[in-house]
């Protein structure tokens, strides 16, 4: 692991290190926020997954998590959205290819020797960071923001003894049912439908669910909702009667003035969950 660059941020520190990564075949760039607790002890750590088009730098600069975090205690982990390189597979379409990797092992060409996001985020980098940084590994979180918002769904419900908490902003709700989402899961995974359904939200909350409180923010003035489908999680955690609380933000965007609007209620009750494991 290199040090790319290190900044005091609130009392803590903000650092930016690269790697090479086994699963993905290439060289990839994170975030790490550091709170002041962690100079004293090991703190519980929240992974913040972005959406399309963006890299570890979107939410690390524009999202302000780190003063709630500082105030909370938590790091935050701001990974890339896809493997990276001029070797990997690449579309010219934005959605599709480098900064669109959803969160999914590919298994199919040109996309399956490098697009295994899923096991980079939740064994890969975690393996790394837990080696290097004081870090609570039986206290993890997870949020996002669009795609971002999607991955932390699905990886939740699929490792619910990984992340004892689990949040989103807008998510890609039902990806299965989108153009944001039929497209890249069948370029990924295949045209057989049945592989999609463990990265679909909506799919995995009527099936499991996640046995903690899930928090989900939507702007309700979001350009892309019929894109998102909102209605469709929010109908699934109903009918299954999930712990949660889903907010339609009257008035909000899709942009990231929307999501720093929220960030301290998320990082907030990530806290709450993660210091009571």
């Amino acid at each position: 692991m290199e040090m790319q660059s290190e900044n005091r941020c609130f009392e803590g520190v903000q650092g930016v290190y690269s790697h090479t990564s086994q699963s993905l075949g290439c060289h990839m760039t994170f975030g790490l926020y550091m709170p002041p607790q962690a100079q004293v002890q090991p703190v519980p750590v929240l992974w913040y997954l972005s959406g399309l088009t963006c890299t570890h730098e979107n939410a690390m600069t524009k999202a302000g998590a780190q003063r709630w975090a500082a105030e909370q205690g938590v790091a935050v982990v701001f990974p890339d959205t896809s493997p990276r390189g001029d070797d990997v597979a690449d579309d010219d379409a934005y959605d599709l290819g480098k900064g669109a990797g959803f969160y999914v092992n590919a298994t199919q060409d040109p996309w399956a020797p490098n697009y295994r996001m899923f096991d980079y985020i939740a064994d890969e980098l975690p393996a790394l960071l837990f080696n290097e940084f004081p870090l609570q590994q039986d206290a993890q979180g997870i949020t996002g923001h669009s795609m971002g918002g999607h991955g932390a769904l699905t990886l939740a419900m699929a490792r619910p003894e990984q992340y004892a908490s689990v949040s989103a902003f807008a998510p890609i709700a039902n990806p299965t049912a989108s153009d944001w989402g039929r497209k890249q899961l069948t370029a990924y995974l295949g045209a057989d439908e049945s592989d999609w359904a463990t990265h679909d939200a909506t799919l995995m909350m009527r099936e499991k669910g996640h046995p903690s409180h899930i928090l989900v923010d939507q702007g309700g003035a979001d350009n892309f909702l019929d894109l998102l489908k909102p209605e469709a999680l929010s109908q699934a955690m109903a009918a299954r009667r999930q712990a949660g609380t889903f907010r339609m933000q009257a008035g909000y965007d899709h942009s990231y003035f929307f999501v720093a609007s929220f960030m301290e209620d998320h990082i907030a009750f990530h806290a709450d969950a993660l210091y009571g494991v």
